[in-house]
């Protein structure tokens, strides 16, 4: 099955002098070696966004296009706004980015792996599943 990589997770691999090899990193070093990691449009813009040397954006940019990700299409927007505002309903905030990993994670039954703590309070009330560390 393959499984969403959220941006809290890639970054703690990428953006780091040295990568921290925490139980999450490992897991996308194994989610990566069985060709199951999974990488949004949206997500692969954060991690491009800001990097202000051109040399390193370039290199991360041919490194990040080795990892695919599901078509996103006008129905995943759609449901994203739906959960965006069934979320806001009930004094839930969050991105644009996290409610569409919800609603492509739904849509293709794939479980979302990620270090940040709002995708729990998305669960309360979205079907999402997550993707936990096997260490």
């Amino acid at each position: 099955m393959k499984v969403i990589i959220d941006t809290s997770v890639w970054s703690l691999a990428l953006r780091r002098n040295e990568p921290i090899d925490n139980e999450y990193v490992l897991e996308l070093k194994e989610l990566i070696k069985e060709v199951r990691a999974q990488l949004i449009g949206p997500v692969r813009q954060e991690l491009l966004n800001g990097i202000k040397a051109k040399k390193q954006f370039n290199l991360l940019k041919k490194h990040l296009r080795s990892f695919l990700g599901p078509e996103i299409t006008t129905e995943d927007y759609e449901l994203a706004a739906e959960y965006f505002n069934t979320a806001r309903s009930k004094g839930i905030r969050g991105s644009n980015t996290d409610f569409l990993i919800c609603a492509i994670s739904k849509r293709y039954k794939m479980p979302i792996l990620t270090t940040d703590k709002d995708f729990i309070n998305y669960q309360s009330i979205l079907p999402i599943e997550f993707h936990r560390p096997r260490v």
